[in-house]
């Protein structure tokens, strides 16, 4: 599997900029991902980090698959597959924000997700595919809503968000992943 090296054209929404979120935008345990992320809005978020966040990930070394850092830690394909499952129901909270659900959503444990992922399992090749996919998914997602939408304010996990902020998170989230990556693994 080769990732093209080449940023993807944008397909942003005309008038979509919403400044990056205020700290009573998001639970406070997210300011750790947020502060990750210098761009002034999340139109700018999706151009400057998108690409380079899944390049860096689809380029880790096969052999690297399977190494953790120390025993008892996730391996590399446990946390790709960790990043995934996390970008996908951030995402999933994004669109029911955006679209005005009043449900409250719910939470998630990230370590039995884990545990039940069976990441192991999996050939590594097929995790960064998955991953190029959803990434993908989330960007024109988030390239396809209005300032209103990600203005909308929902709950999830018992906490207030607005939908920009969810879009703030999963960027932070995985460039976190990133970090943990370069500093433990690589």
């Amino acid at each position: 599997m080769i990732f093209n090296a080449a940023p993807r054209k944008k397909l942003i929404q005309k008038n979509n900029k919403v400044a990056k979120p205020h700290i009573n935008d998001y639970p406070a345990f997210f300011s750790k991902y947020i502060n990750l992320i210098d761009a002034s809005d999340l139109q700018t978020t999706v151009t400057a980090y998108s690409h380079p966040l899944t390049y860096f990930f689809v380029n880790i070394p096969e052999e690297k698959g399977d190494h953790a850092y120390a025993p008892g830690k996730w391996t590399i394909k446990d946390l790709l597959q960790h990043v995934i499952d996390t970008e996908r129901i951030m995402s999933y909270r994004l669109l029911c924000i955006a679209r005005g659900e009043q449900t409250a959503l719910p939470g998630f444990e990230e370590d039995a997700y884990a545990a039940s992922a069976e990441a192991s399992k999996r050939s590594f090749i097929s995790l960064k595919e998955e991953l190029i996919a959803v990434r993908k998914s989330t960007d024109l997602l988030i390239q396809s809503l209005t300032e209103e939408q990600l203005n909308n304010r929902g709950t999830s996990n018992n906490k207030s968000t607005t939908a920009n902020a969810l879009g703030f998170i999963i960027f932070g989230h995985i460039m976190h992943h990133k970090k943990i990556v370069e500093e433990r693994y690589l």
